[in-house]
């Protein structure tokens, strides 16, 4: 009954990215390889063979007792035809399987479509010593960001726009903008609405002004 319990089909895009970068990657899950079930095939039969296969539809203590003797844990999800296999250090059949098409987080992104997750040690505590200079607190944290040619994609086409259309039209459209909110994006959206100003103060036009960016993220309900 694999998978009885074990939750793996994820109901939207920001789900999946959500579930990743809060709930899998900072537990150590590291090591992943992506795949998409073709057409021809039913995903809910590719689901039972991979979770059979890896073991991945285990419980919290099962997992625990794993770690303690130098196994592996192995996460599955999946999007649509979209899939991810994640597995912690150990000993596993997934490192003998996959060992082509492993990549590790820590050093090449994880693509969910227009999205790129990656684990960096970084001061994101924001603990600075007597002269105010950032301290590294030494834990690897989950970066979330817009891809990056997705990224030069929005900002080739927001140079064209920002001085054809209005302060309302703009901001308009960026406050839509569908991508979640975490804090690698305010930045390319702060960025982004730095380069549409400059083009705009430089034609003599008016500014379009910050609050027109959404920088709450919105949580969402993973699985069904």
């Amino acid at each position: 009954e694999a998978g009885m319990s074990y939750r793996w089909e994820v109901q939207s895009r920001e789900g999946m990215v959500q579930q990743l970068a809060t709930n899998i990657l900072p537990h150590g899950y590291w090591f992943y390889v992506t795949g998409v079930v073709p057409w021809h095939k039913n995903p809910v039969q590719v689901d039972q063979k991979l979770l059979w296969k890896y073991g991945a539809a285990l419980s919290r203590q099962q997992r625990v007792r794993r770690k303690a003797r130098g196994l592996a844990n192995v996460h599955y999800l999946r999007w649509g035809r979209f899939w991810v296999l994640l597995a912690t250090h150990g000993q596993h059949e997934f490192f003998d399987e996959e060992s082509v098409a492993m990549r590790d987080v820590r050093r090449t992104p994880l693509r969910i479509d227009c999205y790129t997750l990656t684990l960096r040690r970084g001061s994101y505590l924001h603990q600075r010593d007597e002269q105010g200079q950032c301290i590294p607190d030494g834990r690897l944290h989950t970066r979330v960001q817009i891809a990056r040619d997705v990224y030069r994609d929005l900002v080739a086409w927001y140079e064209q726009q920002a001085c054809r259309k209005s302060v309302e039209e703009l901001s308009r459209e960026l406050w839509n903008l569908p991508y979640e909110p975490y804090a690698p994006v305010r930045r390319q959206f702060l960025n982004l609405l730095r380069i549409i100003n400059q083009h705009r103060r430089t034609a003599g036009q008016p500014s379009v002004p910050p609050d027109c960016l959404r920088l709450r993220r919105k949580i969402v309900r993973v699985f069904g």
